[in-house]
């Protein structure tokens, strides 16, 4: 069985890209998706890095990609494989790309918003400075509670104002793993300071994914 499936998958090698395309169609084998994949990686790849500049989320888009493959290839009339794949990973890395931008702008905005009101809070609030110092050390040691990582990345980027590039930079985490830790980290924290009932002050540090 091993041997007639190794002979089966060696057909495809020799077939043009337009003839698995529309021997796709009518199979839907997505083993032949998987031979248009092994052709085509490194040319995503580096078409991706031209736009991305940066490997791990060129190689997310190469992922994307291909599993886009399996039902855009059902929908879409293609005379040159090659030339409509570079089309696609080009428009995918430039939405990509537009829509970091927009959390980006958004998330600062945000971030703007909430030390705005967390100022006029602490401003009108008529709270003394022993309960103003009692609710900074509460959020003190809710940072405390979160994991190294975790720590330092929101730490980073809440408190030092530093963007996900200089965080990577800083840490020599991956920027998957920068942007994990600050979302897990956002998330373990506000529920760590809702139960200290810390409303005003969780503003500071969270933001709405």
């Amino acid at each position: 069985m091993a041997l007639s499936k190794q002979l089966f998958l060696s057909i495809y090698t020799d077939i043009s890209d337009i003839d698995l395309i529309s021997l796709y169609k009518k199979s839907e084998d997505k083993e032949i998706v998987g031979e248009l994949f092994k052709r085509y990686t490194q040319f995503v790849f580096l078409v991706s890095m031209k736009y991305h500049k940066d490997e791990d989320k060129s190689n997310d888009s190469v992922m994307q990609i291909f599993e886009k493959l399996f039902t855009d290839l059902l929908n879409h009339k293609i005379e040159n494989f090659k030339s409509w794949l570079y089309m696609v990973t080009r428009n995918h890395c430039l939405m990509d790309i537009r829509k970091q931008k927009k959390n980006l702008k958004n998330q600062k905005e945000l971030k703007k918003d909430s030390e705005t009101f967390m100022e006029n809070d602490m401003n009108s609030h008529p709270m003394g400075n022993d309960v103003k110092e009692s609710k900074i050390k509460n959020v003190q040691d809710a940072m405390n509670q979160l994991n190294d990582e975790q720590q330092e990345c929101v730490r980073l980027f809440y408190m030092e104002d530093k963007s996900y590039a200089e965080i990577e930079e800083i840490t020599d985490y991956s920027l998957k793993k920068v942007k994990s830790y600050i979302q897990n980290g956002k998330r373990n924290l506000k529920n760590i300071l809702i139960q200290a009932g810390i409303s005003a002050f969780i503003l500071i540090f969270i933001l709405i994914a």
